[in-house]
């Protein structure tokens, strides 16, 4: 792979847009080519999963002057309208992931981009396993068919760099915070493993409203909890290439 110098990643989830809120997070994303090369949002961009709240959020990402990739999360599948709403984002200009990857050109260079939802089961030693009743099975399985979408499609990528962006977490460090009995309900250590074994740069999610912003996968790639609540901040901003700061 190739060198990028200070290649800038925003980086946002979790900002639950409704209806009363149109224009309001526009506003906030004002200069935002000035601090970034890349846009990422980590899901649950609406509320309750509803069309017009899927418009609302296409209205304030549309044409951003970077590029915009998103996935969507838990609340935007609320109203099983989740295909819909996606389809909205992406008349909107933005690139939007669902288990597989795109590639996009920042400046001079290619950044590769896999994610998608992801899914829960917990943690090595305290998680779920496909063991017992056809649901538990069933459970285990549709994350473990998540992880192996996203570790083929990070083998599959020609980029400088790759990221994931995903919305429940792969690790359990950026949970700190939240009440363990729910960590099986945040993530799973399927999706860091399937990342560590293809291998990326940075890995981005959201869903953990107390979480911490940062924690490793056992690999050593480096995970950001970027839920907005969590970086009380309209989007975080991460640096990578010669002066990699996370």
């Amino acid at each position: 792979m190739s060198t990028l110098i200070d290649l800038r990643i925003a980086a946002v989830g979790d900002i639950h847009l409704g209806e009363d809120q149109r224009g309001q997070y526009r506003k906030k994303l004002a200069g935002i080519e000035d601090r970034a090369d890349v846009f990422l949002l980590a899901g649950d961009l609406t509320r309750h999963g509803t069309l017009e709240e899927g418009k609302v959020v296409a209205d304030e990402l549309r044409d951003l002057p970077i590029p915009v990739v998103a996935v969507l999360g838990n609340h935007d599948y609320h109203s099983d309208l989740q295909y819909e709403i996606a389809g909205e984002l992406r008349n909107a200009g933005v690139v939007v992931l669902d288990d597989d990857g795109a590639v996009v050109q920042c400046g001079e260079h290619k950044l590769g981009v896999v994610g998608g939802k992801g899914f829960g089961g917990g943690y090595a030693g305290k998680c779920a396993s496909e063991f017992g009743e056809r649901e538990i099975k069933n459970f285990v399985a549709h994350t473990r068919y998540i992880a192996e979408a996203w570790k083929v499609a990070l083998k599959e990528i020609v980029a400088d760099h790759r990221v994931v962006v995903s919305h429940y977490s792969p690790i359990k460090e950026t949970l700190e915070g939240e009440p363990p009995e729910i960590y099986p309900f945040l993530g799973s250590y399927l999706l860091a493993e399937a990342v560590d074994t293809a291998g990326a740069d940075l890995i981005v999610h959201g869903h953990a409203h107390k979480g911490s912003e940062k924690g490793m996968t056992p690999g050593g790639i480096r995970v950001r909890n970027v839920a907005l609540p969590v970086l009380r901040r309209a989007y975080g901003i991460y640096s990578m290439g010669e002066s990699e700061h996370f």
